[in-house]
């Protein structure tokens, strides 16, 4: 305790100012002196035992601060009278609390983290491997109608795997929160027209059609790109599933309160134990050599709930998948 410079500077005038009143008490008459003495002792024993106290209370907290510090696994900050150390000892509980669940928090990510490096490696391999077995084909194959089937089926991979890259950066800059969305007005039957466009000429050539009802004017608000990009893989994923010859339908509604959109296809629809993970990321079905990364529809929910909306997947009474998104005003 009197390794605190602030409290040898106390003792020292406490003493010296004793000193002067007990030296004027006995001036006065010998029973004011001692009175002055007694006095002087007392209270000094009492500041002495009042500070002891306060240092005992912060030499615990000390202790219980250095046990967070170290990571101990359960830390326990004692409650004490109102006064200034109960409203340090409260700081310091909520401090603790924080920190437990900042570390949690961390944890979890490095353990998400991992996993995801994991799944993306795996993810890249398939497509790896595949390319590489075409190449070392290619290398002994002479004729040339066999040699463009496979040239084809390189690039095919090549742009898979260019896809999934692409998804995979979006990802990780949407989980980094560098992205920033543009808050603007957007057309919604020009969102569907623009998400719809790169997908054309496949529909055309797997002979898919597409029904849009959407009611003229309705607008939502958000980023053109980014809402264009979710809807886009909606789009992807009825495509598949609807196959040669299916039919896609994209309805839209609008209230006061939202405007909502739903997008069908006329495929097989989800099997009931997938439906809970249809948006999970890197999930693909519970079928066996089921098609795609998992990626694309966990990019669309990314989206479409940090644009404040919802959305959600089911099987339509009458077949297929039903998309439903929905943004409030």
């Amino acid at each position: 305790m009197l390794r605190n410079k602030e409290i040898r500077q106390f003792a020292a005038l406490y003493a010296g100012l004793s000193a002067v009143f007990i030296a004027v008490g006995f001036a006065a008459g010998k029973e004011t002196g001692v009175l002055m003495l007694a006095f002087a002792t007392a209270l000094g024993a009492a500041c002495f035992l009042m500070t002891r106290a306060r240092y005992r209370s912060i030499g615990e907290m000390s202790e219980q601060i250095d046990r967070v510090l170290h990571d101990a696994d359960a830390v326990y900050i004692s409650e004490s009278e109102e006064g200034e150390l109960s409203i340090l000892q409260s700081e310091i509980t909520k401090m603790t609390v924080r920190i437990r669940e900042q570390n949690d928090a961390l944890k979890r990510e490095r353990e998400h983290l991992a996993d995801s490096l994991a799944d993306i490696a795996h993810q890249l391999r398939t497509p790896l491997t595949s390319a590489n077995l075409v190449l070392s084909l290619l290398e002994g194959e002479h004729e040339e109608g066999r040699r463009k089937a496979l040239l084809r089926e390189t690039e095919e991979l090549l742009a898979q795997m260019d896809w999934l890259i692409g998804a995979l950066l979006k990802l990780s800059r949407l989980d980094a929160g560098i992205v920033t969305f543009q808050n603007e007005r957007i057309d919604v039957r020009a969102l569907i027209d623009s998400a719809l466009r790169p997908l054309l000429i496949p529909m055309e050539l797997h002979d898919i059609s597409v029904q849009i009802g959407v009611p003229e004017g309705t607008c939502i608000s958000g980023d053109a790109l980014w809402l264009s990009e979710a809807v886009r893989n909606i789009l992807k994923n009825c495509m598949e599933s609807a196959g040669d010859g299916g039919k896609i339908t994209i309805e839209c509604e609008d209230t006061l309160l939202f405007t909502q959109l739903m997008l069908r296809d006329s495929g097989a629809g989800f099997d009931p134990q997938d439906l809970p993970r249809v948006f999970d990321r890197f999930y693909r079905g519970g079928k066996d050599g089921a098609s795609g990364y998992g990626i694309g529809l966990a990019l669309c929910k990314t989206i479409i709930v940090r644009h404040g909306g919802t959305i959600t997947a089911k099987n339509h009474s009458c077949g297929g998948a039903v998309f439903t998104l929905r943004f409030p005003k």
